[in-house]
């Protein structure tokens, strides 16, 4: 039957958020919701709207740890209720993006217990260059999944 054909990045996303699974209330919601853009750190997750999307390093097993004056600042990328979750990590915009597509300001801030960085396509932190090593690296921030 033809119809329509899938973006292989829709696809992929959706495969790797099932693969996400476990007890995590919040896991796959909005799978097709996280796309990948070219950009100076390589290609990064963004939301449909290209606008960035960011980990918080503080975030254990899934969960945001990320409430009140935190999500003032960082909001959860939500698709209806439920935070998206890429990679077992909860997914957040920026303010100071000023909901720019590609703008990536919070990258590497230190803000509300821990650093928060700009997603890869396989869901690691990236570290900006010159830092020495990425998050997803040897011992570094424990996200080498």
């Amino acid at each position: 039957m033809r119809g329509f054909a899938i973006p292989a990045v829709v696809v992929a996303a959706v495969v790797l958020l099932a693969g996400c699974g476990g007890s995590n209330s919040k896991s796959s919601s909005g799978a097709g919701d996280v796309k990948l853009a070219s950009s100076k750190l390589g290609k990064i997750a963004v939301d449909r709207t290209g606008r960035t999307l960011y980990l918080f390093e503080a975030d254990k097993n899934g969960k945001s740890t990320c409430s009140g004056p935190c999500a003032a600042t960082w909001p959860p990328y939500k698709v209806g209720t439920k935070q998206v979750v890429y990679h077992g990590h909860p997914l957040y915009y920026y303010v100071g993006d000023n909901k720019t597509p590609g703008s990536m300001k919070g990258e590497d801030l230190n803000t509300f217990g821990g650093k928060w960085y700009v997603v890869d396509g396989s869901g690691k932190g990236v570290e900006p260059a010159g830092s020495g090593s990425e998050m997803g690296g040897g011992g570094g921030g424990g996200y080498g999944y």
